[in-house]
């Protein structure tokens, strides 16, 4: 269990001016490496309930090459934490145990790429899911205090079952 609190809140505008900020504080120091950088996670779907921790998804051109940036990293005040439990990623907290910002970096082409940005897109245009989805989160939040991976067991149901509605759902209204 982690000393990490569990706290659900409810959407705030100010999530993207700081996703914002943050991402060109990101793009400066490492802009040889980022292809491209999203706004992800529950802070970037409007009125989605949400741990105010900023998820962003990074699209690099290469894990070796962001491997060796870790200095960088570092002096933004980032946390590596290696592929945490996702081959294939790298993950990066920013705020210690009361976390402000996730980074989740895939290699470009990398099939999670897509099933980030979708699940977020999907959420966004299906304001019942996303309501859904966030009545859980509360629950989950209330209901496990401070252990984050039971937070997180709770969650996976809903999450695993909706990412497949929207691959399909994406499949069905791309161009």
């Amino acid at each position: 269990m982690s000393n990490r609190k569990i706290q659900v809140a409810a959407y705030s505008d100010t999530w993207p001016g700081i996703f914002a900020q943050e991402r060109l504080a990101l793009y400066c120091a490492l802009d040889t490496v980022i292809i491209r950088l999203d706004h992800i996670g529950s802070t970037s779907v409007p009125q989605l309930m949400a741990k105010p921790i900023i998820d962003m998804l990074m699209e690099v051109s290469s894990l070796v090459y962001l491997d060796q940036l870790q200095d960088k990293f570092k002096a933004l005040g980032y946390s590596a934490m290696g592929e945490f439990g996702m081959t294939g990623r790298r993950f990066y907290t920013k705020g210690g145990d009361q976390r402000s910002h996730h980074i989740h970096a895939f290699v470009s082409g990398d099939d999670n790429l897509f099933r980030h940005r979708v699940f977020r897109d999907y959420l966004q245009a299906h304001p019942v899911i996303m309501q859904q989805y966030g009545q859980l989160k509360q629950h989950q939040a209330l209901a496990c205090k401070h252990d984050s991976d039971l937070y997180q067991q709770g969650k996976n149901s809903f999450i695993q079952e909706h990412q497949a509605k929207a691959m399909a759902w994406a499949l069905i209204t791309s161009d």
